[in-house]
């Protein structure tokens, strides 16, 4: 059990090492990228509500227009 352990101990820090990034980097990392996705998507949805707004008031002004 101490070999297998010893084994995948070491695939483990030799994966760490051929990534070039410690663990800690690696979190800081993912964590801003779950931030800035949060972020643009906010952005998006503002956007969104906005351009759904805009396209309210555009069939009023058409309708209004018909009359």
């Amino acid at each position: 059990m101490k070999k297998i352990a010893a084994v995948f101990a070491s695939a483990s820090l030799m994966a760490l090492a051929a990534c070039g990034e410690t663990p800690a980097n690696e979190t800081a990392n993912a964590s801003n990228a779950v931030v800035e996705n949060v972020v643009e998507n906010a952005v998006n949805a503002a956007e969104n509500a906005t351009n759904a707004a805009d396209n309210a008031a555009n069939a009023a002004n058409n309708a209004a227009n018909a009359m």
